[in-house]
């Protein structure tokens, strides 16, 4: 029978993955405007390409060879999400404005795929248990925290043009509540890698929540044009 230990993880690993589920779905109006204008129109796909990244090597991370006993459900949401993203990315190229553009994305996604090639090939190839899990830990820790800080950018846009035109809240709100899930399930595994980046997610996610409560009151938009990832 299973402990509650193991009962509290599985649980907030599996809301982890259903928040994150509708995070990875968060994009799917703005595609409905690209494929229905059949353009781009002025989106960037860089932000894809880096989730992409970003998925790949915490699903890396969360295999049973690179993580001590494994880590599934970081393994299965990055799993997703990777698949997600390449679907994304895939539209992108299809209905990009120019073939420059469409070589632009092309040309990303492989040297992504290269670099993502020598990090897999370098934690197997150089390390052993426990210097590998603390190798990719590393990186995926770095990178979940760059992703988790990707929204700065577009906080500071809501606060100058006191618009949430482009921080839709339900984006915001999935960020919060995944991170927490998340960092609930890196202090019960007592895994480091896992809890501090999220534990960081939860605060840019709250601090998303309060700036749309404050602005959205003044916003009078009309149909929102979702960004394409926050």
């Amino acid at each position: 029978m299973s402990s509650l230990y193991d009962i509290s993880c599985f649980a907030a690993g599996l809301a982890g993955n259903i928040f994150a589920l509708a995070l990875f779905l968060s994009p799917v109006p703005t595609f409905k405007r690209v494929v229905k204008a059949k353009s781009t129109e002025r989106f960037d796909g860089l932000p894809y390409l880096l989730s992409l990244l970003n998925c790949c090597i915490c699903l890396w991370y969360g295999l049973p060879w690179v993580s001590d006993g494994g880590r599934a459900l970081v393994a299965t949401v990055n799993g997703t999400g990777a698949l997600f993203q390449l679907a994304y990315i895939s539209l992108f190229v299809f209905y990009a404005d120019s073939r420059s553009t469409r070589l632009k994305i092309m040309g990303l996604l492989a040297l992504e795929a290269f670099v993502f090639a020598i990090i897999a090939h370098a934690s197997i190839a150089f390390f052993d248990q426990p210097a590998r899990q603390l190798f990719v830990g590393s990186v995926s820790m770095a990178s979940l925290i760059s992703m988790f800080a990707s929204p700065l950018a577009v906080m500071g846009l809501v606060i100058r043009t006191e618009c949430v035109e482009f921080m839709p809240f339900y984006l915001s709100l999935s960020t919060f509540l995944m991170s927490a899930s998340f960092a609930m399930y890196g202090l019960l595994l007592r895994d480091f890698f896992i809890y501090l980046p999220n534990v960081i997610g939860v605060i840019l996610g709250a601090m998303q929540l309060v700036l749309y409560a404050y602005y959205s009151r003044k916003w009078n938009g009309s149909e929102s044009s979702a960004p394409l990832l926050a």
